[in-house]
C-alpha cells in the first residue's frame, strides 16, 4: 500500500489517549464506537490495554472469540493485517486487547534498536489494510506506557484526549503533548481533535477554567476542546460494567423496568439500572455530534494532495 492509501486509510483513525489512568479512555471509545454504530456508522475499537477493559464495557472478556490480544501480538510481528472480532455489535467491531499485549513491548523495544522510532508505523501498517472498511477507528490507549501509546500515535490521524479536572489528570495532559511532538516527527499529520472534560460537574465553572489554562498551557493557545463534558455517575459506570452495556443501552433498560414502587410490591430483587444512565448517555450523543462536525470540519478544510505526491511507505 503506498503512502498515500495507507494515508487516506487511515484519516479517520482516532487515538484515545492520556497517560493518567482513569480518566475515561477506555469509556469514552467503547461509548462513542457503540452510539456510532447504533447510528449506522460502521465502526472499529482498537483495543492497546493489557487489562483489556473494553472486553468489560461490550461484554465479551473469556468469550471463546476474545483471544487476550493475541491476534493482535501476530499482526505487529508479522507485518500482517489485523482480523477484528466481528459484530460485537451490529456495525461495531473489536480488535481485542489484553493479556497477550504484555509480549509487544519487550518485541518493540528489540525493534527501535534495529530501526529507530520508524518502528512505530508497524501498527498503521498492519490496521490501513481493514481501516478503509469503517467509518470511524478508535483505539483505546492504556495509561503509563509510552511504548504502546506511541504505536497508536503513530497510526492514528487525530488524537482524542479525555482528563479528568484533578490534578493527575492534569499532568498527563502534559505528558501527552510530549509524545505528541515526538510522535509528528513520524506521523506529521498526526492533528488534536480535542479535549473533553470526564466525570466532572456540568456547573463546575472555575474547575473546568483551570483546567481549559492547563489545556493551553501544554497544547498552545486556544487548543481544541468540546463543549460537551460527561458527568460524574458513578452508579451508572458501575452498571455498564456489572451488565455489559453501554450508556445508551442501560438508558433503554431503564425505559423499560418497572417502576419501584412495582418491583417492591412484587418482591422483585433484580438489581435496578440507575436513571442517570440516560444522563450519561445523553452526554455521549453529544460529544459524538461535536466529534463527527469537528471531523468534518478538519477535512473539508484539508486542501487536496496534488497528483504525484504519494510514496511507497517504508
Amino acid at each position: 500500500m503506498d503512502g498515500r492509501d495507507r494515508g487516506a486509510a487511515l484519516s479517520r483513525v482516532v487515538a484515545v489517549v492520556n497517560d493518567k489512568g482513569g480518566v475515561g479512555k477506555t469509556s469514552l471509545a467503547a461509548n462513542l464506537g457503540g452510539q456510532f454504530a447504533a447510528a449506522g456508522y460502521r465502526c472499529l475499537l482498537v483495543d492497546l490495554n493489557r487489562q483489556a477493559n473494553l472486553s468489560d464495557d461490550l461484554g465479551y472478556r473469556d468469550s471463546p472469540d476474545d483471544d487476550q490480544g493475541a491476534g493482535l501480538l501476530a499482526a505487529v510481528i508479522g507485518g500482517t493485517p489485523v482480523r477484528p472480532l466481528r459484530d460485537v455489535r451490529p456495525q461495531l467491531d473489536v480488535v481485542c486487547g489484553g493479556a497477550r499485549l504484555e509480549d509487544l513491548t519487550p518485541v518493540m523495544v528489540s525493534r527501535l534498536q534495529h530501526h529507530g522510532r520508524e518502528a512505530f508505523t508497524v501498527l498503521g501498517d498492519v490496521l490501513a489494510p481493514v481501516a478503509g472498511d469503517y467509518e470511524i477507528v478508535f483505539i483505546d490507549c492504556p495509561p503509563e506506557s509510552t511504548i504502546l501509546s506511541d504505536l497508536a500515535l503513530a497510526a492514528a490521524r487525530w488524537v482524542l484526549m479525555p482528563t479528568k479536572t484533578d490534578v493527575g489528570g492534569l499532568v498527563g495532559i502534559g505528558l501527552v503533548a510530549e509524545r505528541f511532538v515526538l510522535a509528528r516527527e513520524i506521523n506529521p499529520q498526526l492533528g488534536l481533535l480535542g479535549v473533553v472534560l470526564f466525570g466532572t460537574g456540568s456547573r463546575s465553572r472555575a474547575i473546568h477554567a483551570e483546567a481549559n489554562a492547563a489545556i493551553d498551557r501544554a497544547f498552545g493557545d486556544d487548543s481544541p476542546r468540546f463543549r460537551t463534558t460527561i458527568r460524574h455517575a458513578e452508579r451508572t459506570a458501575q452498571d455498564a460494567r456489572r451488565l455489559g452495556k453501554l450508556a445508551h443501552e442501560l438508558e433503554i433498560e431503564v425505559a423499560h423496568q418497572p417502576v419501584w414502587w412495582e418491583s417492591l410490591r412484587a418482591g422483585t430483587r433484580t438489581p435496578r439500572v440507575a436513571a442517570t444512565a440516560a444522563n450519561v448517555a445523553g452526554d455521549y450523543r453529544a460529544l459524538g455530534v461535536e466529534i463527527l462536525t469537528a471531523l468534518q470540519a478538519a477535512e473539508e478544510a484539508e486542501p487536496p494532495e496534488p497528483a504525484g505526491r504519494g510514496k511507497e511507505h517504508r
